[in-house]
């Protein structure tokens, strides 16, 4: 059994941004309909076992943490206005989608990964995603991250190729060099490789002698190492079989005619035939 689990915002963004380069107008379920049929690709091909996390709104309580935490502000209207219909969709679609609103996605990605991972059965984990904090996830070949964008998939060895460390110090790697994706800076004056030199040689942040880090600096590490490191508690699902997608809702056909996609349901449909 292979579980797949997807950043299904990072798709979204994606796709708006794909049609962009060849419409004039950005069409109301576009974006959507991207995301639908990327899923309807992966079953194609065969993944049996999909889940999708989204960000159902982008604040969380990480924003409590740090004023300078990534909002909603900047996102294209267009683009915001998809948000929940792409977790409509994918539920008619008889996909299983985590739409967030405390956590983040990649909160959701993180424990899904984790929970599928205490599964035997499950050979591997597929987390489809380009964000850097997910690669804290990995875990040897078995729990690997996808990156779709650079058709590339990083195992352990790929992680600490990528970055100058293992999986497990992400966070504290994250901490150090900042991560402006999400919004906050890091350690001034730690570059990649200063960041990654200082972990391989003394570990977690919370183990640096205090001859390394001026405490200002350590409590900004430590608020920054929290921010960056993805909770794995939540609990999305009792038993990985919930992910098996067993085909569509009756409901998907109407839905794929909203999203301008009516082809759609004809493929879906016969997937499961």
């Amino acid at each position: 059994m292979i579980v797949h689990v997807i950043d299904g915002t990072y798709e979204l963004f994606r796709h708006f941004y794909g049609l962009r380069r060849f419409q004039k107008t950005d069409p109301p379920f576009g974006a959507v309909a991207g995301v639908l049929n990327m899923c309807a690709k992966m079953i194609e091909d065969g993944a049996t076992h999909i889940g999708v996390a989204t960000d159902h709104v982008i604040e969380s309580f990480r924003n409590d943490l740090w004023p300078g935490y990534k909002t909603g502000a900047g996102v294209e209207r267009a683009l915001l206005a998809q948000f929940h219909s792409l977790e409509d969709a994918l539920a008619a679609m008889g996909v299983v989608v985590w739409p967030m609103v405390e956590f983040e996605a990649d909160d959701a990605l993180a424990a899904a990964a984790h929970l599928a991972a205490k599964d035997k059965r499950v050979e591997k984990v597929c987390i489809w995603t380009p964000d850097k904090d997910l690669a804290q996830c990995v875990v040897g070949d078995r729990v690997v991250q996808i990156d779709r964008r650079k058709d590339e998939i990083r195992n352990d060895a790929g992680v600490r190729v990528k970055f100058g460390v293992a999986p497990e110090f992400i966070p504290d790697y994250l901490a150090l060099v900042g991560d402006s994706a999400d919004g906050y800076p890091g350690i001034k004056g730690l570059g990649a490789k200063t960041a990654a030199s200082l972990i391989n040689r003394l570990g977690h942040i919370e183990d640096f002698p205090a001859e390394i880090l001026s405490p200002e600096n350590l409590k900004l590490a430590l608020l920054f190492k929290d921010l960056a490191t993805l909770r794995i508690d939540i609990p999305l699902f009792k038993r990985v079989d919930e992910l098996r997608w067993k085909g569509p809702k009756p409901s998907f056909a109407s839905v794929a005619r909203k999203i301008d996609a009516p082809r759609l349901a004809t493929r879906v449909k016969k997937l499961k035939t």
